[in-house]
C-alpha cells in the first residue's frame, strides 16, 4: 500500500506540515528545518503545551491555519489573543488531534514528549497521512499496536539512531541483516560507579557531552533509559527481536548506528550531531535537500572510539532490555514509572540513582499482559504513575 497521494505530491508542490510539541527542543529544531526549505516546506499547524508566547510567535511567522494548547491552565493565557487574524484555536485533550487530521496536512511530526503521543501516532497512521515519528514512547508502549497501522514508507523515525538504521537498510535485503549497532554517547557520567552516580546533581545529568535535547531526554540519556527504550523502539520498527540490536558506545556521536550484513559488511550513518538532520531526512524523504546543519570535517575528529555499555551501574538499561524481551504491557509500566522518576529527579525530590529504583519496584509489582487496545494502556499507564509515585513517598 502506498501513502496517499498528497504525501508523495511533494515534488509539485510543498509538503504541508503539522508539528505537535512546536515549541519543545524537536520542534523547534524542525521549525528551524522549515525555515531553510520553505520553498520545499508549508508549516500549516501546530501544538503546544504551555509555552502559549513561542505559540503565537510561530503562529504569526508561519501564518498558521491552526494551532492547540493542550495545557488547560494556558488555555485562556493573554497572549492567545495576539493569534493571528483566520487562526483557529484549539484546546483540550484532544486539541493536537483535531488540528493535524486536516486535508490540509501531509505530513505530522509527532514531538510530544512521553506517552501522551501514542494517541497522536495512532491517529495520524490510521489517516493515512506520513508519521514523522520523535516521540519513541510511542512505539515502547503500544508498537503492538501502531506498527499493524503503518503502510509502505508511511512512518519515518525522526531518533537519530532510527533514522540512521532506517537509512543503511535503504536499497539492502533486511533479510540479509545480521545485526544493529545501536550507538550510544554513554551520557555525561560514563565510566562512572554506582557510588559516583548516586551523588550527581541535576545540573550534572543535564550536561550532555554531544546533544542539544529537552530536560527528560537528557537524562534518560543520563541513565541510559534512552538506549534502553530506542532498543525496543528498535524491535518494533525493524522487526527484530531483542538480541539483534547490539548497544555500542560511541563517545563522539558522529556514528548514529549501523547495520552488519551477513557477510561481515557493515554500513553506517555518520554525520554531526545535529537532531535537524533526521528532521529534515523525515521531511524530505524519499529525497534528500541541502544539509540544515554545519558538516563535519573528518580530517579534524582525531578518532572514533567504542566501548561496551555498563548496564550493571546504569540500571536502566538492564531494566528496559527485561521490559523489552517480557513485552505485553511491561514496557508501559517500564516508560511511566520512568517518566514520573525522572520528574521528580528534575524537581529534587529524588536522587539519581533512585530513578532505576522505582522503575524496577513498578515493573516487580506489574502483573503483564498482552497488549489489547489504547484504553488497556492507559489504564497500565495511570496505575505505574501511581505505584511510582507511592514508591517515591515512602523512599522520602
Amino acid at each position: 500500500m502506498e501513502l496517499a497521494d498528497t504525501a508523495l505530491n511533494q515534488h509539485a508542490a510543498r509538503l504541508r506540515v503539522a508539528i505537535l510539541g512546536c515549541t519543545g527542543s524537536i520542534g523547534t529544531q524542525a521549525l528551524d528545518v522549515c525555515r531553510q526549505h520553505a520553498d520545499r516546506l508549508q508549516v500549516v499547524a501546530c501544538s503546544a503545551h504551555s509555552r502559549t508566547e513561542d505559540l503565537v510567535r510561530f503562529a504569526r511567522e508561519f501564518s498558521l491555519k491552526r494551532v492547540a494548547v493542550t495545557d488547560p491552565a494556558h488555555a485562556d493565557d493573554p497572549i492567545l489573543a495576539e493569534l493571528p487574524d483566520g487562526c483557529a484555536f484549539y484546546t483540550g485533550p484532544d486539541a493536537a488531534l483535531s488540528i493535524c487530521l486536516e486535508d490540509d496536512v501531509d505530513c505530522v511530526l509527532v514531538a510530544i514528549v512521553g506517552a501522551a503521543g501514542l494517541a497522536a501516532s495512532a491517529a495520524v497512521l490510521s489517516s493515512g497521512k506520513r508519521l514523522a515519528l520523535a516521540n519513541k514512547e510511542s512505539l515502547v508502549v503500544g508498537g503492538d499496536l501502531l506498527m499493524p497501522l503503518a503502510r509502505k514508507d508511511q512512518l519515518i523515525p525522526v531518533d537519530s539512531e532510527h533514522s540512521a538504521i532506517f537509512q543503511c537498510y535503504l536499497g539492502e535485503d533486511p533479510r540479509r541483516a545480521h545485526a544493529i549497532w545501536l550507538t550510544c554517547s554513554g551520557g555525561p557520567f560514563y565510566g562512572y560507579t554506582r557510588d559516583q552516580l548516586s551523588h550527581v546533581t541535576v545540573a550534572d545529568a543535564l550536561a550532555h557531552p554531544t546533544w542539544n535535547m529537552g530536560a527528560k531526554i537528557t537524562i534518560d540519556s543520563a541513565t541510559l533509559m534512552n538506549k534502553g527504550l530506542e532498543r525496543i523502539e528498535a524491535m518494533h520498527l525493524f522487526a527484530v527481536d531483542m538480541d539483534f540490536i547490539q548497544v555500542v558506545i560511541q563517545r563522539q556521536s558522529k556514528i548514529h548506528s549501523m547495520v552488519e550484513y551477513d557477510d561481515g559488511s557493515v554500513i553506517a550513518h555518520l554525520g554531526a550531531s545535529d537532531m535537524r538532520i533526521p528532521i529534515q531526512f523525515a521531511f524530505s524523504y524519499p529525497d534528500r535537500w541541502q544539509t540544515p546543519a554545519p558538516r563535519v570535517d573528518f580530517r579534524t575528529i582525531g578518532s572514533l572510539d567504542f566501548a561496551e555499555a555498563d548496564a550493571d551501574t546504569f540500571r536502566c538499561l538492564a531494566l528496559a532490555e527485561q521490559a523489552g524481551r517480557r513485552g505485553g504491557t511491561l514496557p508501559c509500566v517500564l516508560n511511566a514509572a520512568n517518566e514520573v522518576a525522572v520528574a521528580a529527579f528534575l524537581a529534587g525530590s529524588c536522587s539519581f540513582t533512585d530513578i532505576d529504583t522505582v522503575v524496577a519496584a513498578c515493573m516487580d509489582a506489574h502483573d503483564v499482559q498482552p497488549v489489547q487496545t489504547l484504553e488497556q494502556l492507559s489504564d497500565v499507564d495511570a496505575w505505574a504513575r501511581a505505584y511510582a509515585r507511592s514508591v517515591l513517598s515512602a523512599r522520602r
